[in-house]
């Protein structure tokens, strides 16, 4: 695979958002967990084993761009470059606040040799959406 075909399928593959992260590997994931991480789906079920959306906040959703370090660090902070709030401002501050805080657990990720290599410096933009909440 030539080096600009490695490129794209990287940039592909991170765009894969946090909002249809693979369920059951997130299920099974501890929030915090030590597992190697070797992937993005991975690094996404990591971060996302920690986000707990607070109640009444369906729909909702909030895009980040940062980059990570090899050791599983963010280098600098989070930026938002996309929101769809609510018009209740409380409820739109706990959303957000709980993105940041998933994340702030989740770090640092702990990557593979490998994948750090691959990871470091790559700027993510991964989507927070707060799934419809079932009738029970």
């Amino acid at each position: 695979m030539s080096t600009r075909l490695a490129m794209v399928a990287l940039a592909l593959a991170i765009a894969v958002t946090i909002t249809d992260p693979d369920e059951a590997t997130a299920r099974e994931r501890a929030c915090g967990s030590r597992d190697p991480v070797n992937s993005i789906a991975e690094m996404s079920a990591a971060i996302y084993a920690c986000w707990q959306p607070p109640r009444g906040t369906a729909g909702l959703s909030l895009t980040l761009r940062f980059s990570f370090r090899r050791d599983g660090t963010l280098i600098g902070r989070p930026r938002a470059t996309f929101s769809a709030l609510g018009p209740d401002d409380g409820l739109n501050r706990a959303f957000v606040a709980s993105v940041l805080e998933a994340l702030d657990k989740a770090l640092p990720i702990p990557f593979t040799e490998s994948m750090g290599e691959a990871i470091a410096g790559r700027i993510l933009s991964p989507r927070f959406t707060a799934a419809l909440e079932r009738k029970s």
